[in-house]
């Protein structure tokens, strides 16, 4: 069972008078994960408050507040447990070929819902730079797990982490060409080859507890690839490892702009200054 925080603050240099915030920070109840409790605070105390359901079934919380401050403070704590699953053996997954969208997408119901992941998104084009990066992963026939897992590592191998490279806003291809980043473009550049290759991927928000992978210390995202008979298959490009019981998802969907921590428009404030940290670890602690 593990707990985690995740506190943002916003500095602001003149007063706001105005704010409107939605936050994807209640992690999700199913699959693996189970939500005991999620609680979150708020400083000022919103005149309004509401939650519900998006698209992608991610719990969301919206907030308002309508006095002036100059310092707002969103702190999300939760109670999750968490079970491994059983490994699955990448070489009997599927040739990856018959994991392309055309193969299957008129299965079933979950087949069609995962076809939509197919297509380019705000943030994640298609192109035939991502599919060259990709080919040398995905040779004829080769399994699709055992052939995602060489493209998670080839990234986790040629990319450099760097805090300074990039901002939420650089393009994937911008990744491409500098090869370096952090999990979130390592989790935009991998969707991109997989999709280019006409596989169905999501992104994926959460949190990672690790004392030796990166992560630990901030929100992380990973990728998720859809494999016919099998389901959702999750991995994390950053770390060169499949996920497991110390990734907690938050939420998914096409890429970042769906299931940003916290995002929000502000009336006044000036210059902002942001600091985030997050904490997980077992519930005793």
């Amino acid at each position: 069972m593990l707990r985690t925080t995740h506190t943002t603050t916003y500095l602001y240099s003149e007063p706001v008078s105005i704010c409107h915030t939605e936050v994807h920070l209640a992690p999700r109840g199913d699959r693996n994960q189970h939500l005991i409790e999620h609680n979150l605070t708020v400083n000022p105390m919103p005149d309004m408050m509401f939650g519900h359901k998006d698209y992608f079934g991610n719990d969301v919380i919206y907030f308002s507040i309508h006095e002036l401050h100059q310092t707002l403070t969103i702190e999300a704590e939760s109670l999750i447990e968490i079970s491994d699953g059983d490994p699955l053996e990448p070489a009997l997954t599927p040739a990856w070929e018959q994991a392309c969208g055309e193969e299957w997408r008129h299965a079933d119901f979950h087949a069609l819902k995962a076809y939509q992941f197919v297509f380019e998104s705000p943030r994640i084009p298609l192109g035939q730079d991502f599919i060259d990066y990709a080919a040398p992963s995905f040779s004829a026939d080769r399994p699709l797990l055992e052939a995602a897992l060489d493209l998670c590592h080839r990234v986790h191998t040629e990319f450099h982490y760097d805090r300074e490279a990039t901002t939420v806003l650089t393009p994937v291809a911008e990744v491409l060409q500098k090869r370096r980043g952090v999990c979130q473009d390592f989790a935009h550049f991998t969707i991109a080859c997989l999709r280019s290759l006409g596989l169905a991927a999501r992104y994926v928000s959460g949190y990672l507890r690790t004392r030796e992978g990166i992560g630990s210390q901030a929100s992380h995202a990973w990728v998720s690839v859809f494999c016919p008979g099998f389901g959702w298959l999750d991995f994390d490009p950053t770390n060169d490892q499949v996920v497991n019981g110390n990734h907690i998802t938050l939420a998914w969907g096409r890429d970042y702009s769906d299931v940003a921590p916290v995002h929000g428009v502000a009336l006044g404030g000036g210059e902002q200054v942001i600091n985030v940290s997050v904490k997980v670890g077992p519930a005793e602690e």
